[in-house]
């Protein structure tokens, strides 16, 4: 498992045997099952999440319906907003499969960086990485209708189609489940003319 790790950070920089030895030390992997959350609106937490293997959502209860913000899969990283301001959450972060993580705290990464000063510099890259992803995603979003943000989901992470229920889906492209069924249809009657 921690493989997968070492070879995502090294498409950053390269890591010293010494320092790939202190995450191993650390103990930071964490099996969770599917449907364990791991916040809940107006829960304090203080973890940052990096998904090795499965599948992560946030979303917001807003009216009494679930409002999915996003999915984290394979080699992603989550920082959730409450952890940072160290507020209570007003989002719900829930395991759609079963997941291997690395679980961090702010206390965990300071006695990292101490140790080894380039692991704060690994950090930056990654958090900027995620936030121009998060921008990009964001402006693509308020400039597409819904059937060009199902495009665009099938052509950039078409694994999601197989792994979320179709209403969760449905959610994140902010339309109901009705309305991307017909949108498939739609889709799929064009690939075949």
């Amino acid at each position: 498992m921690e493989s997968e790790l070492f070879d995502f950070i090294a498409g950053y920089m390269p890591l010293t045997e010494p320092e790939k030895q202190v995450i191993v030390d650390m103990a930071l992997f964490k099996r969770v099952d599917k449907g364990t959350f791991l916040v809940r609106e107006g829960e304090l937490s203080n973890a940052y999440y990096f998904v090795v293997r499965g599948c992560l959502r946030t979303y917001y209860m807003i009216d009494g319906e679930e409002k999915t913000t996003a999915f984290y899969t394979e080699l992603q990283n989550l920082a959730p907003l409450s952890t940072v301001n160290k507020t209570p959450s007003d989002q719900y972060i829930v395991c759609v499969e079963d997941s291997l993580l690395l679980v961090s705290t702010l206390d965990t990464e300071q006695l990292v960086f101490e140790r080894f000063p380039r692991f704060e510099t690994l950090c930056r890259l990654l958090s900027e990485n995620l936030l121009a992803q998060n921008q990009a995603s964001f402006d693509q979003f308020k400039n597409s209708s819904p059937e060009q943000r199902y495009l665009r989901l099938l052509d950039t992470r078409p694994d999601l189609m197989q792994r979320v229920p179709l209403h969760q889906l449905a959610s994140y492209l902010g339309i109901k489940a009705e309305s991307l069924s017909r949108i498939r249809r739609r889709v799929q009657q064009k690939a075949r003319t």
